[in-house]
């Protein structure tokens, strides 16, 4: 939502129309990372290249993903492979005064291997160069399929080492949508790669808009809206299999759907009444519970993470601000509260951090659309980004980070940011064209 006042109609035009006003020509699969800027009191650690323990060509670079992914966290300073002293393969090979001489924390060596029957090995060790200390050393059995999770599964390992056991999110996965034209037809796609971009499996494709994913709490499931039929339609899909089933489409709007928790709900907007509103539908009978009564327009509900609040934005004192409702499985449903008082005249698409400490929006700051967060029990407000159109904000799971959408050069990007504010965005884009819609999965 753009307007001041937003209208019946103009919201409606918003969702089906605007939403998909930056689509271009989409050539490229892959998402890559660009990192725009280096982070001030970042640990500094060094990755050694793994040394590859065959004649042949090696399959994989362990140590090219395990430094994108520590980098794009934010919480870490890199040095830069020409910069390297020494490249030791195993602990007696450590000259450990020539890495403090570059002032450098903390250092990992590895190696990969084959095996019989198209397996490998991949070894890993994360040193204390001050200390001379082993932290962490651990050896993985994998096929080459999966040789990029066990890398991030290591990046997990050494961000939780040497974070004093914060949870990484490397072996995660989001969903977005993209879209390109063919034969001079538009295409929507709704795609699902690793947290790095690769792998890309293609869930959906159509010739009619696609919106709003959101993932099942097991991460098993995507619920979207579909425009397949020139009308919204709220369909679940399982990942491993492609099976779907419809879940919505009544007359009018069926928009914004969003699984619950405990995976039992979906909050979802209807207007199958003659206005906006929110609803709850339980998913093993798809019995509706109506949440919201107002003339207003009420949309993008967002569960709490324990499944007793909804927030959603609402336009009932006049411009697009955020409330919060009580709501429980058994049909009572308090009256909503506004939450975004004295934060601007503009609020919207909340979303809750997994540790319930945060709700992020969409917050308009003298003319531009910027990603700001809310501290729940403090009330302390942080704007994060500095861009003029973003939006689309999705949380890790662990709580650390945002990933949302943007435009640049007039293509929409995807870019994520430390949710403290301690690191600029880091932006993952299409090599060629633009993606939007991101959504952030739960972990595997």
């Amino acid at each position: 939502m753009i307007q001041e006042k937003i209208t019946p109609f103009y919201l409606w035009l918003f969702i089906v129309v605007f939403s998909y006003s930056w689509i271009n020509t989409l050539k490229a699969e892959q998402l890559t990372v660009v990192i725009t800027k280096g982070v001030e009191g970042a640990l500094p650690i060094a990755i050694v290249p793994f040394k590859w323990r065959a004649s042949s060509t090696s399959p994989i670079k362990i140590d090219q993903i395990l430094r994108a992914d520590l980098q794009r966290s934010g919480e870490f300073s890199i040095l830069s492979g020409y910069q390297l002293p020494q490249k030791p393969q195993n602990k007696k090979a450590i000259k450990f005064d020539l890495w403090q001489n570059k002032e450098i924390d903390y250092l990992v060596i590895g190696e990969l291997k084959p095996l019989p029957r198209q397996q490998y090995e991949v070894a890993f060790q994360l040193f204390d160069v001050y200390s001379k200390e082993r932290l962490i050393g651990l050896r993985f059995n994998s096929s080459k399929k999966k040789l990029r999770r066990v890398a991030h599964r290591i990046s997990n390992l050494i961000y939780e080492t040497l974070l004093s056991g914060k949870k990484g999110a490397f072996d995660t996965r989001i969903a977005y949508v993209k879209a390109l034209n063919k034969k001079g037809k538009r295409q929507y796609i709704l795609a699902v790669a690793d947290a790095d971009g690769y792998n890309e499996q293609v869930v959906l494709s159509s010739t009619q808009p696609i919106m709003s994913p959101s993932w099942s709490p097991d991460g098993r499931f995507l619920v979207y809206v579909s425009f397949e039929k020139r009308r919204s339609m709220i369909f679940q899909q399982e990942l491993r299999t492609g099976k779907r089933r419809k879940l919505a489409e009544y007359q009018g709007i069926n928009s914004a759907p969003r699984w619950s928790p405990d995976g039992k709900r979906l909050a979802l907007v209807l207007s199958k009444d003659g206005n906006s509103e929110i609803y709850i539908m339980h998913l093993a009978n798809r019995k509706l519970q109506r949440i919201t009564y107002n003339s207003a327009i009420d949309t993008e509900p967002a569960w709490s993470p324990d499944g007793k609040q909804l927030a959603f934005t609402s336009d009932r004192s006049g411009r697009p601000q955020i409330y919060q409702v009580k709501v429980n499985q058994q049909g009572r449903v308090d009256r909503p509260r506004r939450i975004t008082f004295n934060k601007g005249n503009y609020n919207a698409r909340p979303s809750y951090s997994p540790d319930g400490k945060y709700l992020a929006m969409v917050h308009r700051t003298k003319g531009k659309y910027r990603i700001a967060t809310l501290e729940l029990k403090s009330g302390y407000f942080l704007v994060l980004t500095q861009s003029k159109m973003d939006e689309s904000p999705s949380f890790a799971p662990n709580s650390k980070m945002l990933i949302y959408a943007t435009e640049k050069a007039g293509k929409g990007v995807l870019e994520a940011v430390a949710v403290e504010g301690l690191a600029p965005p880091q932006r993952l884009k299409l090599q060629q064209g633009d993606v939007r819609e991101p959504a952030w999965s739960p972990y595997r």
